[in-house]
């Protein structure tokens, strides 16, 4: 096998798409900060007992594991940021008030997470800690959207979905709350069949409840009828009420649509999720929602809600970036060349110095001046390329 070859789904990144994906994330982060975000870095791999603590299933599978050669413990390379950000709040900062954090860097996926996906993700995310209240799982909604409007997208769909909705449904049926792991992968998949089988043995309202989920997708008209064929419970009110609530922050400004079946990330959140879609990509670019549990297994149970994306699946749908303008310059040790360079380069303008012998072949630069030295003046000047 040569020895250039990359494991499947992992992939080099070349000039002109590095240069977006370094744009959109200095984009994003600064939009993030202009919302009183503060930035956190946390390690690319730790003990995996604390990586994967509030995680589902889901999580464990997508994990690299390795033996740390120093402890002999079991290691993890993240699949993901957000548990490592909970735990950044709960046991590091340890604020009584509400938090809120940012991130931007590489997780490492064991399978890619959807159609031509990498397993390598490049994942920026927002995270609010400390506010239970709606108003904080619509401000993520709001900085998620903004952050594609300023990326260019102006075509978004938002999908909505409340954890709640199943959760009142099978508390108080013994035989459903034993299959909920069960029922949760049933109804991801919309299968009716398995579903029909499965709540054979339990209460008659619940199992109609049950099977009218995967029917209850549509436009925000979908919560009227939700309304009408679930059972009259106070948590299947009050997620009614959140997902009005946020479907109607959204009009405007993205598609909105209701799918009380899509229970993505099930096991991880507490509360209302969402999910964004762009023409172009068959996932979601982009998934939030409330998870108030994860912080609790760190030893600290904070409200929290947060959402985050792939920048390297994002940056494929834009157009490549536009070659900077640029000077071209003689290699050369003269004082006077050199200040003059110095001079440009301070003033933001790019100066690539050619070698001696050597054209220069560039992706992300257009050289449509030259530094040349006036031989009337003896001065270094620059000349516009034709």
């Amino acid at each position: 096998m040569p020895n250039w070859l990359l494991p499947e789904n992992i992939a080099d990144v070349l000039p002109s798409e590095a240069r977006k994906i370094e744009e959109l994330r200095r984009l994003m982060l600064d939009n993030f900060r202009l919302y009183g975000y503060e930035m956190v870095m946390p390690p690319l791999l730790e003990y995996l007992e604390s990586l994967l603590t509030g995680a589902g299933a889901d999580i464990d599978l997508r994990t690299f594991k390795l033996v740390d050669p120093i402890s002999g413990r079991l290691l993890g390379l993240r699949p993901d940021m957000t548990t490592q950000v909970a735990r950044i709040d709960a046991h590091l900062l340890n604020r009584a008030s509400v938090t809120r954090l940012c991130y931007a860097g590489n997780v490492l996926h064991t399978h890619p997470s959807g159609l031509h996906a990498t397993r390598e993700p490049l994942q920026i995310g927002a995270e609010m800690y400390g506010h239970a209240g709606l108003e904080a799982d619509a401000e993520i909604q709001e900085l998620a959207l903004s952050t594609l409007a300023l990326a260019g997208f102006d075509q978004v769909r938002l999908d909505l979905t409340h954890v709640g909705v199943l959760r009142a449904i099978i508390e108080h049926d013994g035989a459903a709350a034993k299959d909920e792991a069960a029922l949760y992968l049933a109804l991801r998949a919309k299968d009716v069949s398995d579903l029909k089988a499965r709540t054979a043995r339990y209460a008659p309202a619940t199992r109609d409840a049950l099977l009218a989920l995967p029917n209850l997708y549509g436009d925000i008209d979908v919560l009227k009828k939700a309304r009408e064929v679930l059972p009259d419970l106070p948590g299947i009110a009050k997620a009614l009420a959140e997902l009005a609530a946020l479907a109607a922050s959204a009009l405007g400004r993205a598609e909105v649509a209701i799918d009380l079946a899509d229970l993505r990330g099930y096991q991880y959140e507490s509360g209302a999720m969402f999910a964004l879609y762009v023409p172009g990509l068959p996932n979601a670019v982009a998934r939030g929602g409330r998870y108030d549990h994860v912080g609790e297994a760190f030893g600290r149970a904070r409200p929290a809600t947060g959402f985050s994306l792939d920048l390297r699946e994002l940056a494929r749908l834009l157009p490549t970036a536009e070659r900077k303008h640029s000077i071209r310059a003689p290699w050369g040790n003269a004082p006077e060349l050199k200040e003059k360079i110095a001079e440009l380069r301070k003033s933001g303008e790019v100066v690539i110095q050619s070698m001696p012998g050597h054209s220069n072949e560039l992706d992300e630069f257009e050289c449509d001046r030259a530094l040349v030295l006036d031989d009337n003046s003896s001065q270094w000047i620059l000349k516009n390329l034709g």
